[in-house]
C-alpha cells in the first residue's frame, strides 16, 4: 500500500479555479492507478477522476467532463486535480485513492476496488 495526503482545497466562488494535490509515499515504486473521489454532506463517496500509471489512459464523470483534468508526474508522486469552472455543487470533501495496476494502463473508477486512501480536503463552492 501506499500513503496518500491530499492539499489545495480551499473556499471559492462559483467560476473560480482550484488545483487539488496528492502525494504518496511508501511503496511508489509500483504501478498503480490513482482516482479522485468526493463526498458531500448526506451523499456517497462518488467518482471523480482517475489516471493510470503511465498518464495515458484517463476517465472522468460526466458531471466534471471539460471542467476538471487530471494529471500526474511520478518523478514527484503527485497527481494533481485540476478543477475549473467550479460549481456550487463541487462541494465536497475530495479524496484521493490508489491502487496497484497490473498494466501502466489499467484504471478503475469503482470506489470499492481502492484500498489506499487520503485523509481528503474540504472544497467548498460558494454562489
Amino acid at each position: 500500500q501506499v500513503q496518500l495526503v491530499e492539499s489545495g482545497g480551499g473556499l471559492v466562488q462559483a467560476g473560480g479555479s482550484l488545483r487539488l494535490s496528492c502525494v504518496a509515499s511508501g511503496r511508489t515504486a509500483t504501478s498503480y492507478a490513482t482516482g479522485w473521489f468526493r463526498q458531500a454532506p448526506g451523499k456517497e463517496r462518488e467518482f471523480v477522476a482517475v489516471i493510470s500509471w503511465s498518464g495515458g489512459n484517463t476517465d472522468y464523470a460526466e458531471s466534471v467532463k471539460g471542467r476538471f483534468s487530471i494529471s500526474r508526474d511520478n518523478a514527484k508522486n503527485t497527481v494533481y486535480l485540476q478543477m475549473n469552472r467550479l460549481e456550487p455543487e463541487d462541494t465536497a470533501v475530495y479524496y484521493c485513492a490508489a491502487e496497484r495496476s497490473d498494466t501502466g494502463w489499467q484504471i478503475f473508477q469503482d470506489v470499492m476496488h481502492y484500498t489506499s486512501w487520503g485523509q481528503g480536503t474540504q472544497v467548498t463552492v460558494s454562489s
